[in-house]
């Protein structure tokens, strides 16, 4: 299994104490999909630098640092590109710690 780590921005508009609910709903959806949730970290809401749409000028940052196979990933991102309360999402793979010298 490897480690990786998912930043996500939520789409909230509205609803700014449903952060926890979108939380659970995330990290249920990657255990559901095989994946070990080792750390989730609520980040605040941001403005973005560059503004695509008018509907979205920031968001909640949350990052999620999960263990699971390479063919989680896919899986997560295609489901979560249907969730409307995930406006973002974005895997990468955590480096293993080097040893020391």
């Amino acid at each position: 299994m490897k480690k990786y780590e998912g930043l996500f921005i939520l789409n909230l508009n509205g609803k700014e104490d449903g952060v926890k609910d979108a939380l659970d709903k995330i990290s249920t959806d990657i255990t559901a999909a095989g994946g070990k949730i080792e750390t989730v970290q609520k980040m605040e809401k941001k403005a973005f630098a560059r503004i695509a749409d008018k509907r979205h000028s920031s968001g909640f940052y949350a990052n999620v640092i999960f263990a699971g196979t390479p063919t989680i990933v896919a899986a997560l991102t295609k489901k979560f590109s249907l969730n409307e309360e995930v406006f973002r999402v974005l895997f990468t793979l955590v480096p293993e710690p080097k040893a020391a010298k």
